[in-house]
């Protein structure tokens, strides 16, 4: 009975710590807002230079009537989850590989290591002459800059996996796709998970840059198209509206990951 009480009140302090820290996070960024709003009417911040919230929710409602808000989203939506999509699956499977041969894994590890610390973008004009300068080599750049931090953190997970739990799977006679299956694979949940949401970022990073130099739409478009005719108010917009579809995909992420941990 007494055991059941204290678990109650563990499950409570859980509770309640979460609700100081999801408090404290909207708290901060009313305050944000509040205080930006705030110098930028009394003129102590420069509205021409760094807008203001009234400012920049004008310029997303600007952008809804005349029908251009909804269509720069959905370009780059889709290439983030064409590029995050295909990263991951690859990055995974090829980690997969890498774990299966050592030999193999030896091998490409220097080149791995290379790639990874290879400036992806300045490969951008490059991939705009191989892919042509359209959605493709968009893409491809996000591509080149998610897929292989993803294989070099999921390999490094792999890698680690317990190694009494693989040796008693041995015992049993279990075989190598056995032993990923229910070994390695269960064990490294959280660390694909957070491959994942690297994986998020860097994609957002590719498609963004690639926008800046090849797209005609997206809201890298508008962030590029804003600093060149001196619109503060649309490169803002443009980076809140980005701020917005990365927390959404964020939540979602950590919506599977909640589910993936209850299977496994």
């Amino acid at each position: 009975m007494k055991a059941k009480e204290e678990h109650k009140k563990y499950l409570k302090n859980i509770k309640w710590q979460n609700i100081k820290v999801i408090t404290s996070q909207i708290l901060i960024f009313i305050v944000f807002m509040v205080s930006w709003q705030i110098l930028s009417d009394k003129g102590v911040i420069n509205t021409f230079l760094c807008s203001s919230p009234k400012k920049v929710l004008e310029t997303i409602i600007s952008l809804y009537k005349s029908n251009d808000l909804l269509i720069h989203v959905w370009v780059t939506l889709k290439e983030i989850l064409i590029s995050f999509g295909l990263g991951s699956i690859i990055g995974i499977i090829f980690a997969a590989i890498l774990w299966w041969s050592p030999f193999l894994s030896k091998v490409l590890d220097p080149y791995l290591t290379i790639l990874n610390s290879l400036p992806k973008v300045s490969l951008g004009p490059i991939i705009i002459i191989w892919a042509g300068a359209n959605q493709n080599s968009i893409i491809l750049m996000a591509l080149l800059i998610s897929t292989i931090s993803t294989i070099i953190s999921v390999y490094v997970g792999f890698k680690h996996t317990n190694k009494t739990s693989i040796k008693l799977l041995k015992s049993f006679n279990a075989n190598k796709f056995q032993i990923f299956i229910k070994a390695v694979l269960p064990y490294n949940i959280n660390t694909i998970i957070s491959s994942l949401k690297i994986n998020l970022s860097m994609t957002f990073v590719g498609v963004i840059m690639g926008e800046l130099l090849v797209s005609k739409q997206g809201l890298g478009y508008l962030i590029n198209y804003g600093s060149q005719v001196f619109n503060t108010n649309l490169v803002i917009a443009g980076v809140v509206l980005l701020g917005i579809l990365t927390s959404i995909l964020y939540f979602l992420i950590l919506f599977i990951e909640n589910k993936l941990k209850k299977e496994w």
